[in-house]
């Protein structure tokens, strides 16, 4: 989850022991500090085995099941397969995160996962069993996610999980990308059947590496905690959320995304308003990303703990507010500058993230966290949607400016409860 810490820069809890260097309370971590740890060396790699390996299974099953039936309708069902699971998933099988060895469950998943792929790879499998297939190995996503996230402040206490969380958020963009383009490549030249073939082998690989570099924990629950009891879980975890206010309002930090992602759903109409093509459609997809990936990184490894937190209210305003600029009407160029921007304010969800960890019981963190990444990818989804509806009856830069106004009344109000809450006994 993109989330948050308190008025001094509280440290977050030494949950576990890690190896290499401890920076200074005051100064931010280095990245030197963040991958001398050998255990986060293994789960970022394991990471972009696991995204490279995801990204591959969506394109060459999207490919495989266009090339059987030439039906696009098919095929676009089967690429949002990929997307489906969080709803269910995000919220039910997180829990497994808070009963289960953190380790032995990303294993799990990934041996499973490399399984069901396998599966895909038998000749003459109907559509059908292909899209179950495709569902089941993606519904291990978010047990697999939130095991990671919720063992990261382990592996990473102090100002070391900030940075390892800035370093992870710019792999997962930087991979996204460089996945979908090696995927689309590793298809043309091989056989879907083939590709699938080595996403299964990523995942073996990425479960090799975690059970041989990441050491056992046991369960955030106990060893004696029972397997059954999910959705149970799912509605403490969601009671947790609601009824605590600072939870609240980190959390509902994070799911301000789901205002300034929103240019990115309006790219290619936007961009044609513009009079431009492809080329400029890409660079305005590409522009918020960018601005994200720079920012994450100038935040964490630039400012000092302490003055994270007080930077983050108005940061999360901006980063809707600069796009009431639209409404303005500008050219491409400036308009790519506003997405870069509101980019670069989305930062402050880094520090989000460390407070949300913080405050956060750790024997219900991974619970915590698949609910609130669920509700963003799902809240992303709907958001986008709506406003391409929207676009359909006025401007996308209207659409887009409106949006920005939203987002950053929301961010005020979020801020105004949680200084409310500070003050409250």
């Amino acid at each position: 989850m993109t989330t948050r810490q308190s008025e001094t820069g509280a440290e977050l809890p030494p949950a576990g022991t890690a190896t290499g260097p401890v920076p200074a309370a005051e100064a931010p971590a280095t990245f030197r500090d963040v991958f001398a740890v050998g255990e986060y060396r293994v789960l970022w790699l394991a990471m972009v085995l696991s995204l490279v390996g995801d990204q591959i299974a969506v394109v060459a099953l999207t490919w495989l099941v266009y090339d059987t039936s030439n039906s696009p309708l098919l095929a676009a069902a089967t690429y949002s397969i990929s997307f489906l699971p969080w709803i269910i998933g995000g919220p039910l099988l997180s829990g497994l995160a808070d009963r289960l060895p953190r380790r032995e469950l990303m294993v799990a998943c990934d041996v499973v996962r490399a399984g069901l792929v396998l599966a895909m790879v038998v000749p003459g499998a109907p559509i059908w069993v292909l899209c179950v297939l495709l569902f089941a190995a993606e519904a291990l996503s978010p047990p697999f996610g939130a095991a990671r996230a919720a063992l990261m402040p382990d592996v990473l206490p102090d100002d070391r999980y900030v940075i390892g969380t800035a370093v992870n958020n710019v792999t997962q963009m930087l991979g996204q990308v460089a996945g979908f383009a090696g995927a689309g490549i590793l298809v043309a030249v091989l056989r879907p059947s083939a590709s699938l073939a080595i996403n299964a082998v990523t995942f073996l690989v990425s479960a090799a590496l975690i059970w041989f570099g990441v050491r056992h924990r046991p369960p955030a629950r106990g060893e004696r905690a029972a397997l059954g009891g999910l959705l149970p879980d799912a509605l403490a975890g969601l009671r947790l959320l609601l009824r605590r206010r600072d939870l609240r309002s980190l959390a509902g930090f994070g799911l301000l995304c789901v205002f300034y992602v929103v240019p990115e759903g309006l790219a290619v109409p936007y961009t044609r308003e513009l009079g431009g093509g492809p080329v400029a459609a890409g660079l305005m997809l590409a522009a918020a990303p960018f601005g994200s990936a720079v920012g994450g990184l100038a935040f964490g490894r630039l400012v000092a703990p302490a003055r994270r937190l007080r930077l983050m209210a108005p940061l999360a305003v901006l980063s809707c507010a600069v796009l009431v600029l639209c409404a303005l009407r500008p050219s491409l160029p400036v308009v790519l500058v506003v997405l870069v921007a509101s980019g670069l304010a989305s930062a402050y969800q880094l520090a989000a993230n460390a407070a949300f960890v913080s405050a956060v019981p750790p024997q219900a963190r991974g619970q915590a966290f698949g609910i609130v990444q669920a509700a963003m990818n799902v809240g992303q989804g709907v958001t986008i949607i709506a406003a391409g509806a929207a676009a359909q009856l006025w401007s996308p830069a209207w659409v887009i400016a409106a949006v920005g106004v939203l987002g950053a009344g929301a961010a005020s109000w979020l801020a105004t409860d949680a200084r409310r809450g500070e003050t409250s006994p």
